[in-house]
């Protein structure tokens, strides 16, 4: 089935994918800072969360950035990292790799050198572009071939090295063939489609043993957790679970805090992807009430 996605449409779709992202975040830094993984990934739904308010972290901060500057075309890159620069609170949870790059790009250094440069000139291979991407794929859900390139402008603008942008492309593609399933009434085959427009490396080697695996433990054991905060070793994990748990966001979640590792980024990637193919109602209204209030900004860029 084909479809012509209007402005409007864009925005609310990558707005509900943005709830998904933001309240896994949030539900998954809670979970992390207060210990007792176990009694909630066990629990039934939804007994075992934590008191809110639950904080959200940078993954969220930088996804709200990326919606601001989403607009008909090719993503805007220079808009990207101006947001990025001006918008970024250190006490949100930022590595210090991230901080000292978007210090570097809020005093004026353009951001292709500042991503070239980081880590040596290696540039970054982390999880950063992949955290924040599903709702950029949720925009271009018309399009998965454009929803690809889409994700290498948007990853360029912090991850130089080949593996941080092929993270930051799965999970754009991941959104956007879930969307595109919600659209067309039927369940996709996600982990398929994002292997096959996933650029060649150690991400797409992992997607490739996803397809393999069906139970939770083992794919934990095999595909990493985020623990390293590498692409390599959170996308693919993160993918498998959004495309095992398409269709139920609480179990999505919880298949992440259950393994441990980035738990915050793991339950964004799966959250926001999860919920471009579910929609917000999808989420436990107790949840997304108890999530942190988005910024205000936000709704300041999205309005009208």
């Amino acid at each position: 089935m084909s479809f012509i996605l209007f402005p409007g449409t864009r925005l609310a779709l990558a707005l509900e994918s943005l709830t998904g992202l933001s309240v896994g975040d949030a539900l998954g830094a809670q979970l992390s800072s207060a210990g007792p993984l176990g009694s909630f990934a066990d629990a039934g739904d939804p007994a075992g969360v934590p008191p809110a308010p639950w904080s959200w972290t940078d993954d969220t901060e930088q996804a709200c950035c990326l919606i601001t500057v989403l607009a008909e075309g090719d993503f805007d890159r220079d808009a990207f990292a101006d947001e990025l620069g001006r918008r970024h609170d250190p006490a949100r949870g930022y590595g210090s790799g991230a901080a000292g790059l978007l210090r570097e790009i809020r005093d004026g250094l353009p951001w292709p050198i500042a991503a070239a440069a980081a880590f040596d000139g290696q540039g970054s291979a982390g999880n950063g572009a992949a955290m924040r991407a599903a709702p950029l794929g949720a925009w271009h859900a018309d399009s998965i071939a454009h929803a690809a390139a889409q994700g290498v402008r948007a990853a360029e603008v912090t991850h130089a090295h080949p593996e941080g942008i092929a993270g930051g492309v799965a999970v754009t593609v991941a959104a956007a063939v879930a969307t595109a399933g919600r659209l067309d009434g039927r369940r996709p085959a996600l982990l398929r489609a994002v292997t096959t427009h996933t650029p060649e490396g150690r991400v797409r080697d992992g997607l490739r043993v996803a397809g393999r695996l069906t139970d939770p433990i083992e794919a934990a054991r095999e595909l990493g957790t985020g623990a390293r905060a590498l692409a390599r070793d959170t996308v693919p994990f993160a993918v498998w679970v959004a495309d095992r748990f398409l269709d139920d966001y609480p179990a999505a979640i919880r298949a992440c805090v259950r393994a441990g590792g980035d738990v915050d980024t793991t339950c964004a990637i799966a959250g926001g992807i999860v919920a471009a193919y579910t929609g917000a109602d999808g989420i436990p209204a107790a949840w997304r009430s108890a999530r942190e209030p988005l910024p205000a900004w936000l709704a300041a860029a999205t309005a009208g």
